[in-house]
């Protein structure tokens, strides 16, 4: 005999299992401290790599005046803005990526807390039934 209840409780598992699912239960496969670290050293990566481009865009749009001005200027301190301007966007970048992917973290724990519950109440339901 079917169980009304069980089924839409497994339709209802299943969606969750090929939609979000997914990547909450990769994202719920790591701790809280592994997961935001592995996403915040990616987008320090991911920084470096932005700056490098915005830089080389700074420099190559206004190249003549860079150059004219090159022996001009004091190249000691224009590397030390260079190096402290990378610091202040790749930390701001790390902050914000914290702020998101703890957030993420804290989402996917939630859901899957609930599929997990899911879960308990399917196999009950199970076990219900094999007693009878």
């Amino acid at each position: 005999m079917l169980n009304q209840e069980r089924i839409q409780l497994m339709t209802k598992m299943a969606a969750y299992e090929e939609n979000e699912g997914k990547k909450y239960m990769s994202i719920g496969s790591y701790f809280r401290s592994d997961y935001i670290g592995l996403q915040i050293i990616k987008s320090i990566i991911c920084a470096t790599i932005a700056y490098v481009i915005l830089f080389g865009m700074y420099i190559f749009y206004d190249f003549e005046f860079f150059m004219q001005d090159l022996y001009k200027m004091d190249l000691l301190e224009f590397g030390r803005n260079v190096i402290l301007y990378y610091f202040i966007f790749t930390l701001v970048y790390a902050v914000i990526s914290y702020v998101v992917y703890s957030y993420r973290y804290h989402k996917a724990k939630k859901s899957l807390k609930k599929y997990y519950h899911h879960l308990k109440q399917l196999s009950a339901m199970y076990d219900l039934e094999n007693r009878k």
